[in-house]
């Protein structure tokens, strides 16, 4: 049973994995043996979350720097790991910001940073690692996505409008890729403890929401994500596509 879930040798990049959820996730594909490529844009950063990556884990892990909502500087970047390491067989497409207004005071530039950032970067990557994959046979895409690609809040209806089109361009892209040898999912994180979200979990009456909210009764840990984005790495998830898997303590499943 373990052999359905072994990464061994797989070459994974994790796009925007130099700290939070994206750490968690390249540390979690690691574990389960892959050659995991860390990215980002602080080379600072990139390097410390390179080390912390492999610490204790017989793999390779390597690290990428481009802009993932810059056409040329994907294919770039994208042709620098094919050369030097491999092929990309797991793509995580993690990289993404957060912008919170009133929506009649929402600036055009924060949405255009918003769309740039969710939405642009996940078709431009996973187009350009889609075309070698394709030239295999085979591949694995993970899409991130959240609670707001189903559920709104007030503040925030740019950033759910992303979320939303990444689950979207999910479906889209299975009904593509599948046919080729190709899973494209996504995972739909609910309320996670991240440096991010630290303002919302340190205020007691927006924690105190969340953990009511939550079935579970509490925030999720970034480790809570690691088992299902080994599943949908694997061969355990050879024939699920184009799904959005919420890992949400149960938040979409109630009113």
């Amino acid at each position: 049973m373990t052999t359905l879930f072994d990464l061994s040798g797989r070459v994974a990049l994790v796009t925007g994995s130099s700290r939070g959820i994206g750490l968690t996730l390249a540390r979690g594909l690691a574990q389960a043996g892959a050659r995991v490529v860390v990215h980002g844009r602080n080379p600072d950063s990139i390097e410390l979350a390179r080390q912390s990556v492999g610490k204790g884990f017989a793999t390779e892990v390597d690290i990428a720097r481009f802009d993932v909502t810059d056409p040329e500087a994907v294919d770039d970047g994208i042709s620098r790991i094919e050369a030097e390491i491999g092929p990309i067989e797991i793509l995580v497409n993690n990289a993404g910001i957060q912008r919170r207004a009133p929506f009649a005071d929402f600036l055009i530039s924060d949405w255009n940073d918003l769309v740039a950032s969710n939405l642009t970067s996940t078709f431009l990557v996973s187009q350009r690692v889609a075309r070698s994959m394709i030239a295999a046979g085979s591949g694995k895409i993970v899409n991130i996505g959240s609670v707001q690609s189903q559920l709104g809040r007030p503040g925030i209806a740019a950033y759910a409008a992303t979320k939303g089109g990444v689950a979207m361009l999910t479906k889209g892209m299975c009904a593509d890729l599948a046919p080729r040898g190709i899973q494209v999912n996504a995972i739909a994180p609910g309320y996670f403890a991240t440096e991010l979200t630290e303002a919302l979990v340190n205020d007691p009456v927006f924690s105190d929401w969340v953990r009511s909210r939550t079935p579970a009764g509490r925030w999720g840990n970034t480790e809570d994500l690691v088992g299902a984005l080994v599943f949908l790495s694997s061969n355990a998830s050879n024939f699920v596509n184009g799904q959005i898997l919420y890992v949400d303590g149960g938040m979409t499943a109630v009113v």
